[in-house]
Order: structure tokens, then sequence, then C-alpha cells
């Protein structure tokens, strides 16, 4: 069975092969239902084997060839130029690569995964961006990698998918300050929340600032808030509210 996605539309113009997988068309059970892709979770690990090969089939390669990461909420983002490193998920939030035949994938849930793709230099890259690497420079850091590979970034083209929306994300003062002490003009991502000392954070339009201020003018959010579509999307900040003990995860994925 072949688990739904969503797509992109810049970058399924450019003739992009991605996917942002929901958390529909798995085989995991309860709090993990259904395409639990998180190797680190309390899931099954068979089950997670299976949504993983999965996602692998969606996207036209074999499981040994659907590189992840040990993500670590950093800005650090690696090259993947053997097909070998694929099954080794070293620590990095970030991956770019010329090779063909290869995956690259981040898991995300909530934090902001974006895929990107200079077609022309056949060079694409995945990252995850959560507050912290979003907020250290893990998409600057991406561009770079690219570069280095023969992108141009005038022609790089980018796109986030599933996050936590702007009426999802409340934070306190301080996480504010965080991003203010970065650049003054972060402060348009905030608005007043339900109290004095509370914000509400839009996170992809922050990772489209950053994306834009790098040089990438071709880039957009897909428009899902995953903590707000419990059918559609696992959520680390749903879960949280709960008290539930764990949550899945789900994967993003880009090819040449």
């Amino acid at each position: 069975m072949t688990p739904p996605f969503i797509t992109s539309e810049l970058l399924a113009a450019a003739g992009v092969r991605h996917a942002f997988f929901t958390r529909e068309g798995g085989v995991s059970q309860g709090l993990y239902a259904s395409l639990n892709v998180g190797v680190g979770s309390s899931d099954d690990p068979a089950a997670v084997a299976e949504n993983r090969a999965r996602c692998a089939q969606a996207l036209g390669v074999t499981p040994e060839r659907l590189a992840g990461l040990y993500q670590i909420h950093s800005p650090d983002c690696l090259t993947l130029d053997h097909a070998q490193q694929a099954a080794e998920r070293p620590k990095a939030d970030a991956w770019a690569t010329a090779l063909p035949g290869v995956a690259l994938a981040v898991l995300t849930a909530d934090c902001a995964p974006v895929l990107l793709a200079d077609p022309q230099a056949g060079v694409v890259a995945a990252a995850h961006a959560g507050w912290k690497g979003a907020l250290a420079g893990v998409t600057d850091a991406t561009l770079e990698r690219m570069e280095a590979l023969g992108a141009r970034r005038d022609r790089i083209v980018a796109a986030i998918g599933p996050c936590i929306g702007p009426d999802s994300y409340e934070v306190d003062e301080s996480f504010e300050a965080r991003f203010l002490d970065e650049s003054r003009e972060a402060a348009r991502f905030f608005r007043p929340g339900e109290a004095a000392d509370r914000r509400w954070f839009d996170l992809p339009a922050y990772v489209l600032w950053r994306l834009s201020r790098a040089g990438v003018t071709q880039a957009e959010w897909t428009g899902q808030d995953t903590c707000a579509d419990e059918a559609r999307f696992f959520s680390n900040r749903r879960a949280f509210k709960r008290g539930d003990p764990d949550f899945g995860r789900m994967m993003s994925a880009i090819r040449l």
C-alpha cells in the first residue's frame, strides 16, 4: 500500500520528486496510528520498519536508499556523497546531495520540514527546522552545502511542509527575546497571546523569511497545521498538552 502524501506546487512544477507524508497509510497502532516512522519512538520496531518501507516505495527507492538522520535540533547540514551513507543516521538536522537514486528524509511532529532543490544543478536537500535549528541557521547551512555541490540560490526552490501553525504555537516572552536578539525584524512573526506574557509564534513564516533573507526567492509553505489536525498529523505539542507518553513522527523526503 502506498501511503498518501502532500506535495508542493513549486517543487512539482520544477519536476522534483518529493513527499510530505501524513500519519495516514501505515500499520502502527494506538498512539502511533498509523504511519509512524520514528525509529526513536517506543513503537513496535517492525511496524516502524514497514511504515518506512512504504514511504520508500512511494518515493521509488529501496528502504536502504532512504537516508535518515539522528536529529539533534542543530544548524548542522551534511553532504551525502555515497549511497552507503543512507543507513548510517549521523547526528545532524539536514542533508544535501547530488547523488541520484537516494531519498533524503527528515522526521517531524510540529517542527518544519524543509525540502529544497536546484533541478538545473541536480542538487536536492532536506532540513529539519524546529525553532532551535531555524534560529541557529539550519536553512543557511543547507544552502551553503547545496552551493558547494553546484547549486545557485537564485535557482533554488524550497517548500515547507506540514508543521505547527501560527494559531497553535504559543510561547513566552523569553522565547521571543531569543529571536529578537538575532534580528529585530523577527518581531513580525510574533503577536500577543492569551495572556500578557504570552505570544503566538509563526514558525513557517519565520523559516520562509530566513530563506528569503538568504537569497531564495521561490519558497512556500504547504499550509497545514500539524497541531490542529489530529486526523492527519502527529503533534508533539498536542501530545504534551494531553499528557500522552509519546507521539509518532512523520517523514518528509526528496530525491533526484
